[in-house]
Protein backbone atom coordinates (compact mmCIF):
# COMPACT_ATOMS: atom_id res chain seq x y z
CA UNK A 1 0.00 0.00 0.00
CA UNK A 2 2.86 2.65 0.92
CA UNK A 3 4.51 1.68 -2.38
CA UNK A 4 1.51 2.75 -4.56
CA UNK A 5 1.26 5.88 -2.76
CA UNK A 6 4.87 6.50 -3.43
CA UNK A 7 4.12 5.66 -6.90
CA UNK A 8 1.28 7.60 -7.45
CA UNK A 9 2.75 10.83 -5.68
CA UNK A 10 5.84 10.51 -8.08
CA UNK A 11 3.61 9.98 -11.24
CA UNK A 12 1.59 13.33 -10.09
CA UNK A 13 4.62 15.09 -9.53
CA UNK A 14 6.01 13.90 -13.13
CA UNK A 15 2.73 14.96 -14.55
CA UNK A 16 2.51 18.90 -12.75
CA UNK A 17 6.56 18.93 -13.79
CA UNK A 18 5.51 18.21 -17.69
CA UNK A 19 2.37 20.71 -17.54
CA UNK A 20 4.75 23.50 -15.99
CA UNK A 21 7.34 22.60 -18.91
CA UNK A 22 4.54 22.85 -21.42
CA UNK A 23 2.98 26.17 -20.21
CA UNK A 24 6.38 27.69 -19.83
CA UNK A 25 7.16 26.98 -23.36
CA UNK A 26 4.02 27.35 -25.00
CA UNK A 27 4.55 31.29 -22.59
CA UNK A 28 8.09 31.88 -24.30
CA UNK A 29 6.68 29.99 -27.71
CA UNK A 30 4.17 33.24 -27.67
CA UNK A 31 6.75 35.97 -26.99
CA UNK A 32 8.96 35.29 -30.27
CA UNK A 33 6.00 34.90 -32.06
CA UNK A 34 4.81 38.06 -31.19
CA UNK A 35 8.22 39.12 -31.91
CA UNK A 36 8.87 37.24 -35.29
CA UNK A 37 5.59 39.15 -36.56
CA UNK A 38 6.96 42.38 -35.62
CA UNK A 39 10.40 42.30 -36.94
CA UNK A 40 8.98 40.45 -39.98
CA UNK A 41 6.44 43.68 -40.04
CA UNK A 42 8.82 46.46 -40.01
CA UNK A 43 11.36 44.94 -42.53
CA UNK A 44 8.80 44.23 -44.94
CA UNK A 45 7.81 47.61 -44.68
CA UNK A 46 11.34 49.74 -44.06
CA UNK A 47 13.62 47.35 -46.05
CA UNK A 48 13.29 49.21 -49.31
CA UNK A 49 13.35 52.40 -47.58
CA UNK A 50 17.14 51.56 -45.62
CA UNK A 51 19.61 53.35 -48.35
CA UNK A 52 22.37 55.26 -48.82
CA UNK A 53 20.26 58.57 -49.11
CA UNK A 54 18.38 58.11 -46.44
CA UNK A 55 21.45 57.45 -43.85
CA UNK A 56 23.13 60.31 -45.70
CA UNK A 57 20.11 62.80 -45.73
CA UNK A 58 18.31 65.30 -43.23
CA UNK A 59 14.96 64.58 -41.94
CA UNK A 60 12.23 66.21 -44.73
CA UNK A 61 8.61 67.02 -44.71
CA UNK A 62 8.97 64.86 -47.75
CA UNK A 63 8.91 60.90 -47.04
CA UNK A 64 10.74 60.21 -50.26
CA UNK A 65 13.32 62.65 -49.22
CA UNK A 66 13.66 62.31 -45.14
CA UNK A 67 16.49 60.58 -43.85
CA UNK A 68 18.00 60.12 -40.77
CA UNK A 69 21.42 61.54 -40.68
CA UNK A 70 20.88 64.15 -37.78
CA UNK A 71 19.57 62.21 -35.69
CA UNK A 72 22.51 59.44 -36.06
CA UNK A 73 24.69 62.10 -35.64
CA UNK A 74 23.07 63.29 -33.00
CA UNK A 75 23.00 60.00 -31.09
CA UNK A 76 26.61 59.32 -31.93
CA UNK A 77 27.38 62.70 -30.00
CA UNK A 78 25.49 61.41 -27.11
CA UNK A 79 26.99 58.18 -26.91
CA UNK A 80 30.88 60.47 -27.00
CA UNK A 81 29.37 62.25 -23.81
CA UNK A 82 27.89 58.83 -21.89
CA UNK A 83 30.43 56.51 -22.90
CA UNK A 84 33.73 57.53 -20.97
CA UNK A 85 31.50 58.88 -18.36
CA UNK A 86 29.45 56.12 -17.14
CA UNK A 87 32.42 53.63 -17.61
CA UNK A 88 34.91 55.56 -15.65
CA UNK A 89 32.46 56.58 -12.61
CA UNK A 90 31.05 53.24 -12.80
CA UNK A 91 33.85 51.14 -12.68
CA UNK A 92 35.47 53.58 -10.02
CA UNK A 93 32.65 53.36 -7.74
CA UNK A 94 32.39 49.73 -8.11
CA UNK A 95 36.09 49.37 -7.04
CA UNK A 96 35.65 51.37 -3.93
CA UNK A 97 32.33 49.63 -2.98
CA UNK A 98 33.88 46.31 -3.55
CA UNK A 99 37.76 46.89 -2.16
CA UNK A 100 38.27 49.83 -0.17
CA UNK A 101 34.93 51.01 1.42
CA UNK A 102 34.52 49.57 5.16
CA UNK A 103 31.01 47.38 5.66
CA UNK A 104 29.54 49.73 7.85
CA UNK A 105 26.39 52.26 7.48
CA UNK A 106 27.41 54.32 5.17
CA UNK A 107 28.42 51.54 2.49
CA UNK A 108 25.35 49.97 3.06
CA UNK A 109 23.25 53.21 2.60
CA UNK A 110 24.88 53.44 -0.41
CA UNK A 111 24.29 49.83 -2.10
CA UNK A 112 21.24 50.11 -0.71
CA UNK A 113 20.68 53.49 -2.99
CA UNK A 114 22.14 52.38 -5.95
CA UNK A 115 20.16 49.09 -6.31
CA UNK A 116 16.92 51.29 -5.85
CA UNK A 117 17.82 53.78 -8.57
CA UNK A 118 18.43 50.65 -10.88
CA UNK A 119 14.68 50.22 -11.22
CA UNK A 120 13.89 54.44 -10.72
CA UNK A 121 11.89 54.69 -13.97
CA UNK A 122 13.99 56.55 -17.00
CA UNK A 123 11.46 59.92 -16.93
CA UNK A 124 12.69 60.25 -13.01
CA UNK A 125 15.44 61.11 -14.72
CA UNK A 126 14.83 63.32 -17.24
CA UNK A 127 13.00 65.11 -14.76
CA UNK A 128 16.15 65.26 -12.88
CA UNK A 129 18.55 66.18 -16.00
CA UNK A 130 15.63 69.06 -16.72
CA UNK A 131 16.17 70.48 -13.08
CA UNK A 132 19.67 70.47 -12.48
CA UNK A 133 21.56 70.52 -16.36
CA UNK A 134 19.42 72.83 -18.11
CA UNK A 135 17.72 74.63 -15.87
CA UNK A 136 20.46 75.04 -12.96
CA UNK A 137 23.53 74.75 -14.82
CA UNK A 138 22.12 76.22 -17.41
CA UNK A 139 23.21 73.82 -20.33
CA UNK A 140 20.13 74.22 -21.98
CA UNK A 141 18.34 71.73 -24.46
CA UNK A 142 22.14 70.64 -25.16
CA UNK A 143 24.07 67.62 -26.04
CA UNK A 144 25.56 67.92 -22.86
CA UNK A 145 22.60 67.86 -20.96
CA UNK A 146 21.23 64.82 -22.75
CA UNK A 147 24.47 63.08 -22.21
CA UNK A 148 24.90 63.83 -18.41
CA UNK A 149 21.25 62.83 -18.17
CA UNK A 150 21.82 59.40 -19.78
CA UNK A 151 24.83 59.17 -17.62
CA UNK A 152 22.84 59.50 -14.76
CA UNK A 153 20.25 56.89 -15.72
CA UNK A 154 22.66 54.08 -16.97
CA UNK A 155 25.17 54.48 -14.11
CA UNK A 156 23.34 52.11 -11.24
CA UNK A 157 22.90 49.53 -14.10
CA UNK A 158 26.82 49.32 -14.60
CA UNK A 159 28.02 50.08 -10.80
CA UNK A 160 25.80 46.61 -10.20
CA UNK A 161 27.17 44.61 -13.04
CA UNK A 162 30.76 45.83 -12.11
CA UNK A 163 30.41 44.91 -8.61
CA UNK A 164 29.13 41.48 -9.28
CA UNK A 165 32.07 40.91 -11.88
CA UNK A 166 34.32 41.93 -9.04
CA UNK A 167 32.85 40.03 -6.32
CA UNK A 168 33.23 36.84 -8.56
CA UNK A 169 37.36 37.28 -8.75
CA UNK A 170 38.41 34.31 -6.39
CA UNK A 171 40.03 35.67 -2.63
CA UNK A 172 42.71 33.74 -3.74
CA UNK A 173 44.13 35.19 -6.39
CA UNK A 174 44.33 38.51 -4.32
CA UNK A 175 45.86 36.86 -1.31
CA UNK A 176 48.67 36.07 -4.02
CA UNK A 177 48.94 39.19 -4.95
CA UNK A 178 49.93 40.29 -1.35
CA UNK A 179 51.70 37.32 -0.92
CA UNK A 180 54.32 38.57 -3.81
CA UNK A 181 54.35 41.87 -2.02
CA UNK A 182 51.77 43.88 -3.84
CA UNK A 183 49.59 46.23 -2.12
CA UNK A 184 45.89 46.73 -2.60
CA UNK A 185 46.23 49.07 -5.62
CA UNK A 186 48.48 47.36 -7.47
CA UNK A 187 46.18 44.09 -6.89
CA UNK A 188 43.26 45.77 -8.07
CA UNK A 189 44.93 47.33 -11.33
CA UNK A 190 46.80 44.01 -12.31
CA UNK A 191 44.81 41.36 -10.76
CA UNK A 192 41.34 41.94 -9.82
CA UNK A 193 40.42 44.41 -12.98
CA UNK A 194 42.02 42.16 -15.92
CA UNK A 195 39.96 38.95 -14.05
CA UNK A 196 36.69 41.08 -13.98
CA UNK A 197 36.97 42.94 -16.79
CA UNK A 198 34.50 40.74 -18.79
CA UNK A 199 31.77 41.16 -16.86
CA UNK A 200 32.57 44.93 -16.41
CA UNK A 201 32.80 45.19 -20.80
CA UNK A 202 29.31 42.94 -20.91
CA UNK A 203 27.33 45.66 -18.18
CA UNK A 204 28.78 48.41 -19.76
CA UNK A 205 27.96 47.44 -23.31
CA UNK A 206 24.85 46.39 -22.47
CA UNK A 207 24.14 49.48 -20.30
CA UNK A 208 25.10 51.52 -23.22
CA UNK A 209 22.63 50.01 -25.37
CA UNK A 210 20.16 50.65 -23.30
CA UNK A 211 20.85 54.47 -23.29
CA UNK A 212 20.65 54.46 -27.10
CA UNK A 213 16.95 53.19 -26.58
CA UNK A 214 16.06 55.31 -24.54
CA UNK A 215 13.63 58.24 -25.44
CA UNK A 216 11.34 59.51 -22.22
CA UNK A 217 14.36 61.42 -20.63
CA UNK A 218 15.16 63.14 -23.75
CA UNK A 219 11.77 64.24 -24.15
CA UNK A 220 12.00 65.67 -20.97
CA UNK A 221 14.81 67.78 -21.53
CA UNK A 222 13.91 68.94 -24.43
CA UNK A 223 15.42 67.02 -27.58
CA UNK A 224 13.49 68.03 -30.61
CA UNK A 225 12.15 65.69 -33.22
CA UNK A 226 13.41 67.94 -36.46
CA UNK A 227 16.68 69.52 -36.90
CA UNK A 228 17.94 71.14 -40.03
CA UNK A 229 21.70 71.35 -39.20
CA UNK A 230 24.25 68.81 -37.76
CA UNK A 231 25.50 69.70 -34.31
CA UNK A 232 29.00 70.96 -33.84
CA UNK A 233 29.56 71.32 -30.03
CA UNK A 234 28.42 69.93 -27.07
CA UNK A 235 25.95 72.68 -26.88
CA UNK A 236 24.61 72.24 -29.90
CA UNK A 237 20.37 71.12 -29.89
CA UNK A 238 20.02 67.63 -30.81
CA UNK A 239 17.59 64.72 -31.79
CA UNK A 240 18.69 60.94 -31.67
CA UNK A 241 16.89 58.02 -33.12
CA UNK A 242 14.39 57.20 -30.66
CA UNK A 243 12.57 60.19 -31.03
CA UNK A 244 12.95 60.56 -34.89
CA UNK A 245 11.25 57.45 -35.33
CA UNK A 246 8.59 58.42 -32.80
CA UNK A 247 8.22 61.68 -35.27
CA UNK A 248 7.50 59.88 -38.01
CA UNK A 249 6.00 57.25 -36.59
CA UNK A 250 3.06 60.34 -35.60
CA UNK A 251 3.29 61.50 -39.03
CA UNK A 252 0.08 61.81 -41.00
CA UNK A 253 1.88 60.22 -43.95
CA UNK A 254 1.27 56.65 -44.14
CA UNK A 255 4.24 56.44 -46.61
CA UNK A 256 6.19 58.17 -43.34
CA UNK A 257 5.05 54.69 -41.78
CA UNK A 258 8.08 53.30 -43.95
CA UNK A 259 10.41 55.93 -42.45
CA UNK A 260 9.90 54.74 -39.10
CA UNK A 261 10.55 51.27 -39.83
CA UNK A 262 13.89 52.20 -41.83
CA UNK A 263 14.57 53.61 -38.83
CA UNK A 264 13.68 51.08 -36.36
CA UNK A 265 16.12 48.32 -38.64
CA UNK A 266 18.64 50.98 -38.03
CA UNK A 267 18.69 50.79 -34.46
CA UNK A 268 18.31 47.46 -34.20
CA UNK A 269 20.98 46.78 -36.10
CA UNK A 270 23.62 49.40 -34.03
CA UNK A 271 21.86 47.18 -31.15
CA UNK A 272 22.66 44.18 -32.42
CA UNK A 273 26.26 45.41 -33.03
CA UNK A 274 26.91 46.63 -29.50
CA UNK A 275 25.64 43.13 -27.80
CA UNK A 276 27.64 41.38 -30.31
CA UNK A 277 30.55 42.95 -28.90
CA UNK A 278 30.00 42.83 -25.90
CA UNK A 279 29.77 38.76 -26.36
CA UNK A 280 32.92 38.98 -28.54
CA UNK A 281 35.03 40.49 -25.80
CA UNK A 282 33.73 38.55 -23.41
CA UNK A 283 34.71 35.00 -24.83
CA UNK A 284 37.68 37.04 -25.55
CA UNK A 285 39.03 38.36 -22.00
CA UNK A 286 37.78 35.04 -20.91
CA UNK A 287 39.39 32.82 -22.56
CA UNK A 288 43.01 35.10 -21.55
Amino acid sequence: MAHSKETRRIQQRRTTNKMVHVLFFLCTLIGIIALALLLFDVLRKGAGYLDWQFLTSNSSRFPAKAGIKTALVGTLWLMLIVTPLTFIIGVSTAIYLEEYAKNNWFSRVVQINISNLAGVPSIVYGLLGLTIFVRYFDFGRSILAGGLTMTLLVLPIIIVASQEAIKAVPMNLRHASYALGGNRWTTVVRVVLPSALPGILTGAILSLSRAIGETAPLVMIGAVSYIAFLPNSIFSPFTVLPIQIFSWSNQPKEEFQNVAAAGIILLLILLLTMNALAIFLRNKYQRK
